[in-house]
């Protein structure tokens, strides 16, 4: 009985050491792409930023190109996690309080800018745009009739549309405008344009 407590003890220490040591490695990425280019990302360059050693860097990932498509991953998940906390309702405040969080989040992971501006923006869209798809599925699945649940696809892309529009511009303005302006402007285009036609209380 002690040895398997022992046991445990050890793959619960394993399994914190890989999550810590996977976290640093994110956390260095993300940083060092606010001094250098993607593409110009070296092994060298985040082992020296994380603390760790190469074969830690290779006990998660094969290479930098393996961690850029985690990231995409990571990036797709967090904003997915957003997307399904909010529930939309003709409420200015939760709209508001919503987008208000996705720019945050975007000011704040250089990681979405760099890929608006990469070669690899579009196979990062076309995995986005794969998950937004099943958040559609399910949400459409409590619209009435078939008719209806085709027009609430289209509009439910049209709202992912125009907010990633909006945001691509305001990254590249360099965040120019403050991030509660976007926020406001994502809010009433979604309540004005969107919201009506997609039978919410």
């Amino acid at each position: 009985m002690a040895q398997k407590t022992e046991g445990a003890e050890y793959m619960n220490e394993l399994d914190e050491r890989y999550s810590t040591a996977e976290e640093a490695i994110f956390d260095a990425f993300f940083l060092i792409m606010r001094e250098k280019d993607m593409e110009k990302i070296t092994v060298s360059d985040v082992i020296k930023k994380a603390g760790i050693v190469r074969s830690t860097f290779y006990n998660h990932y094969e290479n930098i190109p393996a961690l850029m498509a985690a990231a995409e991953d990571k990036t797709i998940r967090d904003i997915f996690v957003l997307m399904e906390s909010f529930h939309p309702k003709n409420d200015k405040d939760i709209c508001h309080s919503y987008f208000m969080a996705i720019c945050n989040y975007t000011k704040k992971n250089p990681f979405v800018a760099n890929l608006l501006h990469s070669p690899r923006s579009d196979a990062f869209f076309e995995k986005a745009i794969m998950m937004f798809h099943r958040y559609v599925t399910d949400i459409s699945s409590t619209a009435a009739g078939t008719a209806r649940k085709d027009s609430f696809s289209f509009y439910i892309a049209g709202a992912i549309g125009s907010t990633i529009g909006i945001l691509h511009k305001w990254i590249a303005e360099d965040f120019k405008s403050p991030a509660e302006e976007i926020a406001d402007i994502i809010s009433g285009i979604f309540m004005s344009g969107i919201l009506p036609y997609l039978g919410t209380p």
